[in-house]
């Protein structure tokens, strides 16, 4: 059972599945769901703050590298087009846009996108891990949610 735990940990701290993927993999293995969901979050929002202050550097340091140099420059690039999307949809509303950005459980729109999103455009530390820790919970409910077939239970009332 603390294997099974262990590995939702280490699947919430994956970039592009992040809790999305570990929440329904502990549903499969039959792992109730609460104590999942708190495991993911702690998973997935760990690698936060090191991404915020780090990984725009790395990444710049890595652009003329020659072997990883274009996939340094995809996450730059990825990060930047998120970061200005949010902006220009947002505008003052940056705080709240980068908590839904981070919160709507859609490929490439999780922690490490949003916290990567936020370190390209400058927003200050603080509202950051702020914004991207209320969007994480609100992925982590939406996903517990469908794992446990409320979301299918409750499409097929209404549709």
């Amino acid at each position: 059972m603390l294997q099974k735990y262990i590995t939702v940990f280490f699947i919430s701290m994956i970039p592009l599945i992040e809790l999305r993927g570990a929440i329904p993999y502990s549903a499969l293995m039959g792992l109730p769901l609460v104590q999942s969901y708190i495991i993911a979050i702690i998973g997935n929002l760990l690698p936060v703050p090191i991404i915020y202050l780090f990984a725009r550097k790395v990444l710049e340091w890595g652009v003329d590298k020659p072997v990883l140099g274009g996939f340094f420059t995809w996450c730059l690039e990825k990060g930047k087009r998120g970061g200005e999307k949010l902006q220009a949809k947002a505008g003052r509303g940056l705080f709240i846009a980068l908590l839904i950005f981070v919160g709507i459980p859609l490929p490439g729109t999780g922690a490490w996108t949003g916290t990567l999103a936020a370190s390209l455009l400058d927003i200050d530390f603080k509202s950051s891990i702020l914004a991207v820790m209320g969007g994480v919970l609100m992925a982590g409910i939406i996903m517990g949610l469908a794992s446990a077939g409320v979301l299918g239970a409750l499409q097929s009332i209404v549709f």
